[in-house]
């Protein structure tokens, strides 16, 4: 009796075996809906495309975890633009230079092209054009000479003339002494004694750096001073570096 009843325990053990492992691995169909591609087309104009999963690396829980996960699934961040520092051209005194020679000009005479013309300034302080001849520009402004230019041409040649001038390159500046390269070079606006002295090469091992002296001619008269490094230099100026004594 007691080898029938171990018996019968054995079978019901094996059958409850059989069915929990059964119901474990069978699994029923899952089904999954998919966008209908037309439907899209025809609402939108182009087909579904689904989002693509963000994934994050969560190493814990707890806030620190939800914290990352909010920046993850959170908008780009927007780039900043930083405007770059406005850069202002050099101030040029064209208005108030006055002329002298060596001086290159552009007159431009409106409705008339035999007299638009480049014209240098001559020796004598003239510039010499058709119909006019010789205009003195020695001493002038761009201003006064166009004014000067107008009125004789109004005098039996042009009715009404529209005249301009401008400044097409200064006379050249002159640097003396104790640099590189002494000699004679084409004038740039807003130059200083420091930059007259870069374009002639720097100072020479026994040059006086502290100041130097500079030679202005202006009116028929000549002006001479010792001045530092950052004193402007006009055109036709004369720079001479001396030589220091230790």
């Amino acid at each position: 009796m007691r080898v029938l009843r171990a018996f019968r325990w054995s079978i019901m053990a094996a059958s409850a075996a059989l069915t929990l492992g059964g119901c474990m691995q069978t699994t029923g169909p899952v089904a999954y809906m998919q966008p209908r591609a037309d439907l899209d087309t025809m609402a939108y104009g182009q087909p579904y495309s689904a989002p693509q999963p963000v994934v994050v690396a969560n190493n814990g829980g707890g806030a620190i975890a939800a914290l990352s996960n909010s920046f993850a699934a959170g908008p780009a961040p927007v780039p900043v633009a930083y405007a770059a520092p406005m850069m202002t051209a050099p101030v040029r005194y064209d208005a108030s230079y006055h002329l002298d020679a060596g001086d290159k000009l552009r007159v431009v005479v409106y409705g008339q092209e035999g007299l638009t013309n480049s014209y240098a300034i001559d020796a004598g302080g003239s510039i010499t054009m058709p119909l006019i001849g010789a205009v003195p520009a020695r001493g002038r402004t761009t201003a006064g000479l166009a004014g000067e230019i107008a009125a004789r041409l109004r005098n039996g040649y042009i009715r009404e003339p529209s005249v301009a001038v401008e400044i097409e390159s200064y006379r050249p500046f002159f640097i003396l002494g104790e640099v590189a390269a002494p000699g004679q070079y084409p004038y740039v606006p807003n130059m200083t004694v420091e930059s007259a002295v870069a374009i002639a090469g720097g100072f020479s091992p026994r040059a006086k750096r502290d100041v130097v002296t500079v030679t202005h001619t202006e009116g028929g008269g000549a002006m001479r001073a010792m001045v530092p490094l950052g004193t402007p230099v006009s055109p036709g100026d004369t720079v001479f570096v001396g030589e220091r004594w230790f």
